[in-house]
């Protein structure tokens, strides 16, 4: 495979039209779904409430089993679970923090069981989990996962900031934001569950991203300190291309693990696997199609001042005027019918 991506020199930031209009379609679908169908599915965990798992001896009848539950927890949302012998019934805390003080979450799991019991029997179904979160908990959950997802996108930006300049974090984080756009759609328009394991497989995701986008923007800085006459829009696409390899073997052996996680792990961590299965390939379009852009749209827009001797080599400072020309007039051009990017003499 290595053999396959080696010496490669494909034009990739010539295609960032087609790629942001790509994904800017898929973000509004989600966008579409959520103002159409409502908001984020939350489980318990941000809600606050009882979930129990159920599993039958024999197939129920779903509207039987619903008015069942209806009678004792009103508004309850009744799913199936796997198999038609198994549900999953979760019953929100009406009236918020105050309600919560008088209600028991345990005590609407009992009155379930017990409405069960009256109807299958105890020994005609079996209650596998039960889950009971109270709304304040569930509250301070939520909070705490946007406060770490934020947190996340200021740390992402400080240390780039730190290890190289402030170009390259913005466009990182940028890129970042792009990603929990475009997983909160997919996540949306696959009706996945936002539990606390989808969280954490958000904020893998971010780091996974992040990581990939430090790698081509660190060969980049190389790229810019050595001293050749060629534009950010070549720098850019070298530096995707010498990575190409790597990029290549990482995500395989990432999508390697999330796939097994995906056919043999279970119903609870089956939205990870989807999150991070769907995550690799949106971490490496977005380190390709949408950070390098994004930098190269910062740099035309805030150029670099030739006194910036530790960054930019002399070469790369004294070509940086028909290099910017060039940049705007390569990304502006229609894209050419896919193939290999020609070849630019080193010196003109």
């Amino acid at each position: 495979m290595i053999r396959i991506f080696h010496n490669t020199n494909y034009d990739f930031i010539k295609w960032w039209r087609q790629a942001a209009l790509a994904t800017v379609a898929f973000i509004m679908l989600g966008l579409g779904s959520f103002l159409w169908k409502g908001g984020v599915n939350f489980s318990i965990e941000f809600t606050g409430g009882t979930l129990m798992q159920l599993e039958f001896k024999q197939p129920p009848d779903v509207a039987e089993l619903r008015a069942t539950i209806d009678r004792v927890a009103p508004g309850s949302e009744i799913q199936q679970y796997g198999t038609n012998l198994e549900y999953t019934v979760r019953g929100r805390e009406e009236g918020g923090v105050e309600a919560a003080a008088t209600t028991s979450t345990e005590g609407v799991a009992k009155a379930i069981q017990s409405a069960l019991d009256a109807k299958y029997t105890p020994e005609g179904y079996t209650v596998k989990r039960i889950e009971a979160v109270g709304p304040k908990v569930g509250s301070e959950l939520r909070r705490g996962a946007m406060i770490a997802m934020l947190l996340v996108g200021l740390v992402t930006l400080a240390y780039l900031a730190l290890r190289f300049e402030w170009r390259f974090g913005a466009a990182a984080v940028l890129s970042t934001a792009h990603d929990v756009l475009i997983t909160l759609a997919f996540i949306k328009l696959f009706h996945i569950e936002v539990s606390l394991v989808v969280v954490g497989a958000i904020l893998t995701l971010l780091g996974y991203s992040g990581n990939d986008t430090i790698i081509i923007f660190d060969r980049v800085r190389e790229d810019l300190r050595k001293a050749r006459k060629e534009s950010l829009y070549d720098t850019l696409n070298r530096a995707i291309n010498e990575t190409l390899p790597r990029s290549v073997l990482t995500h395989t052996t990432t999508l390697a693990a999330t796939l097994a996680l995906l056919v043999f792990a279970g119903e609870v961590l089956r939205p990870f696997a989807w999150v991070m299965t769907f995550g690799v390939f949106v971490a490496t379009f977005s380190s390709i199609y949408v950070a390098g852009p994004l930098l190269l749209y910062i740099e035309r827009k805030f150029p670099r001042a030739v006194s910036e001797k530790g960054r930019v080599s002399a070469g790369q400072a004294k070509a940086a005027p028909e290099a910017r020309a060039r940049d705007e007039a390569r990304s502006e051009r229609p894209a050419r019918p896919a193939g290999r990017a020609s070849q630019r003499p080193a010196t003109r």
